[in-house]
């Protein structure tokens, strides 16, 4: 489980700094809104560019993403269903149903891939299906319902390529499709830019720390523990079911499709709340307890089938 250990090492690290920085006030009183804004519109981009345009596409049809969506839109299909009945807003119940089914696949899945599973290649798919179909659809879905936007059918049906998010996604599938290879002197400054996105998004998480109520006990109390609930114990089970039940999968292809459903919710689901004004506190506090939860979780899933 070293792969384990080293990932939440590295991300407890990073956010304990940032929440040190928020203590000390080191970046003004605006220094989360910058970071957060700096991942948004800058450096994800740039890192979801430079990773999908080296990416082999094949991975996108395999049984594994069947599995990963499959259980995907089961465990965020429950959470909508219950904001809906709750008449909970459409912000607050897409981020829910983000925290509730979108894995840390990128800090926290490559590296246990690698130590757990052996092969870092089989975090791929979940990678490419959250980054270029969840994102761009829960993204367009929030910023068409942002209060004050126009309703225009231009502006619904442009909406997804005005996303910083969607744009780099799609210029990187586009670069793979086309088997173009792209020149260093260009390559380069985008991967120095995408390397800021994860140490900034961990950074705005630890600075918005400070001062905040303990998980699961504030107003959004309701929300983060159904999130929570689901992402923790209901996805590894829905996929666990999936994978042995439909397509009978066994052995280290059903640990793997099960351990990576059992990863906490992404870190860069606060940058999406954060940017959009929208459930900040429903996803940091649904990050911070999956997260917590996750070390455990994953080492009772590899008890059981590992």
């Amino acid at each position: 489980m070293g792969g384990v250990i080293t990932g939440f090492g590295v991300i407890a690290t990073i956010i304990v700094t940032g929440y040190v920085i928020g203590r000390r006030g080191s970046l003004g009183d605006h220094g989360r809104d910058v970071l957060t804004k700096l991942s948004f519109d800058v450096a994800s981009p740039a890192l979801l560019f430079t990773t999908l345009s080296r990416a082999d596409l094949s991975v996108v049809v395999s049984t594994p993403l069947l599995v990963t969506a499959l259980s995907t839109f089961v465990v965020a299909g429950a959470f909508v269903a219950v904001g809906a009945v709750r008449r909970w807003s459409v912000g607050r119940t897409t981020i829910g149903a983000l925290c509730a089914s979108y894995v840390n696949a990128g800090n926290l899945g490559i590296p246990i891939a690698m130590y757990v599973l052996g092969d870092a290649s089989l975090i791929a798919p979940v990678l490419l299906f959250q980054q270029l179909v969840m994102a761009p659809v829960a993204l367009t879905v929030i910023d068409l319902s942002r209060p004050g936007r126009r309703s225009s059918v231009l502006l619904r049906l442009t909406t997804p390529v005005r996303n910083p998010i969607v744009i780099g996604s799609l210029s990187g599938v586009l670069v793979s499709a086309a088997g173009w290879r792209i020149p260093g002197p260009v390559l380069e400054p985008l991967s120095l830019l995408g390397g800021m996105a994860v140490p900034a998004v961990l950074l705005a998480f630890g600075i918005s720390l400070p001062g905040s109520e303990l998980p699961g006990r504030g107003a959004e109390r309701g929300p983060v523990l159904l999130s929570v609930a689901l992402k923790s114990f209901a996805q590894p089970v829905v996929a666990w079911a999936i994978a042995a039940g439909v397509f009978e999968l066994g052995g280290p292809a059903l640990f793997a499709a099960v351990v990576t459903s059992a990863l906490p919710a992404a870190q860069n689901l606060f940058t999406y709340a954060s940017r959009y004004e929208t459930a900040t506190v429903l996803a940091r506090e649904s990050i911070l307890l999956s997260t917590l939860l996750a070390a455990p979780v994953l080492m009772t899933v590899a008890a059981l089938l590992g």
